[in-house]
């Protein structure tokens, strides 16, 4: 038996396909995953093509999805203008895509992001003021997340070029790190495996940052203000519907939150770059 968000997908494309010739011109989504995703480009496509289907029908257009799996490549149809939308994490390319290249916000995913500090089970340090001193583990210095938290860090008196730091390329390793006494505190994503981990690994947040936009959703200068309000609508409304939040459940998210613009355009001065 067919699932609701199957039929729905269903019912878009016999909509979108039904359109006048000059209304079917395909718009091209751009997705990035970050370093986290390990899909390849068909599974891309098929996981997101429930979220093109309801921009496109917002639109009247239709809308085809394009994985951007090297970060060279976002980078690169960003600046030529490539992508008439992007849905991307890590956070910075949206953002600087609406400082640097006219992009305008639409959306981003709920919930939002954080840096977390975590520390071992069995740690007696509670606190930021505490871990003053101590030896950090945190991702590559290149991450958005070590940009992150170095921010974060920064706003609360804590350089962390003065600390004693190892970086790991993957956040998954610092946990081990932790566990095996090469440091004492850790700094991961909210939204990292590694976090949705914790309640099994006994390892304990001390701090946790101020919020910051996760997975923006943007498009280019071309879209007109009731455009970008047809796409809003259409988002706001998925979790009312069975299919909706169905196709939430597919791309990993609870929700979008069309208010967090002004804190997207805000990110990379916030960040440093």
């Amino acid at each position: 038996m067919a699932t609701a968000l199957q039929s729905f997908l269903r019912l878009s494309f016999v909509l979108l396909t039904s359109l006048p010739a000059h209304a079917q011109q395909d718009l091209i989504l751009g997705i990035s995953e970050g370093t986290s995703g390990g899909l390849d480009h068909g599974r891309v496509i098929a996981k997101y093509s429930g979220l093109a289907q309801v921009v496109g029908k917002a639109l009247n257009r239709r809308v085809s999805v394009v994985f951007a799996r090297e970060f060279s490549t976002l980078d690169d149809g960003i600046q030529r203008g490539r992508f008439d939308l992007v849905f991307a994490r890590p956070s910075d390319y949206p953002a600087r895509a609406v400082r640097d290249h006219g992009y305008q916000f639409v959306a981003s995913a709920k919930p939002d992001g954080q840096c977390l500090v975590i520390v071992g089970k069995d740690s007696p340090i509670k606190n930021l003021d505490e871990a003053k001193g101590k030896r950090w583990v945190s991702p590559e210095p290149v991450s958005y997340m070590a940009r992150f938290c170095k921010a974060e860090l920064r706003d609360r008196g804590i350089p962390l070029a003065a600390q004693s730091v190892r970086d790991v390329r993957e956040q998954g390793a610092v946990p081990f790190y932790i566990d095996n006494r090469f440091s004492d505190v850790g700094l991961v994503a909210s939204y990292s495996g590694v976090a949705k981990s914790l309640d099994k690994t006994g390892h304990r947040v001390i701090h946790k940052s101020v919020k910051q936009p996760y997975f923006p959703l943007v498009a280019s200068k071309d879209f007109t203000g009731s455009q970008l309000q047809a796409i809003q609508t259409a988002l706001n409304a998925l979790p009312d519907s069975e299919a909706g939040r169905e196709l939430l459940q597919t791309i990993g998210v609870e929700a979008f939150d069309t208010t967090t613009g002004d804190r997207l355009r805000a990110l990379p001065a916030w960040l440093g770059v």
